[in-house]
């Protein structure tokens, strides 16, 4: 399995543990725990889960954890007025704080990316308007933390 692919295995395990983490109303630790035994790389229910890359997804659990009132900031300076985060379906707002908190702090991981990525993590759960409303959110964050990827493309 190639690094693109386990870190894109990372990607979702963070945006279902995310999820759980709000619905159940778990800590980080305990989820990160759950994940790491039970879920990644494991058939739960009949449903496949892909093998994630275990220092990326901790990383990025831990630090949407960490920094999620800049994450959440910012992700509320994006979305349309009167549409706060806290508004937004569970899943989506964990796919914008997981690709939000990447954009901002894994500069390491090209902008563009981290985009289609979360895109990708996305068509996992929709088919609909949400995913045009993640591409659009998170292109917009892109440009705002990282407006020299963009502005060297197009020099």
């Amino acid at each position: 399995m190639s690094r693109a692919e386990m870190r894109r295995g990372a990607r979702l395990s963070v945006v279902q543990a995310l999820y759980e983490m709000e619905i159940g109303g778990r800590g980080v630790i305990e989820a990160m725990a759950e994940f790491e035994a039970f879920w990644i790389g494991k058939e739960v229910e009949e449903i496949e889960l892909p093998k994630a890359e275990l220092a990326f997804f901790r990383d990025l659990l831990g630090g949407v954890v960490r920094e999620q009132r800049l994450v959440d900031r910012s992700v509320d300076d994006v979305l349309a007025a009167g549409w706060p985060l806290k508004r937004v379906e569970a899943v989506v707002r964990a796919v914008l704080r997981a690709g939000a908190y990447e954009l901002a702090f894994r500069k390491d991981v090209p902008a563009r990316a981290v985009i289609s990525e979360y895109v990708a993590v996305a068509r996992a759960f929709y088919e609909g308007e949400e995913i045009g409303m993640i591409n659009a959110v998170l292109d917009k964050m892109a440009r705002d933390f990282r407006a020299d990827e963009f502005d060297a493309a197009t020099a």
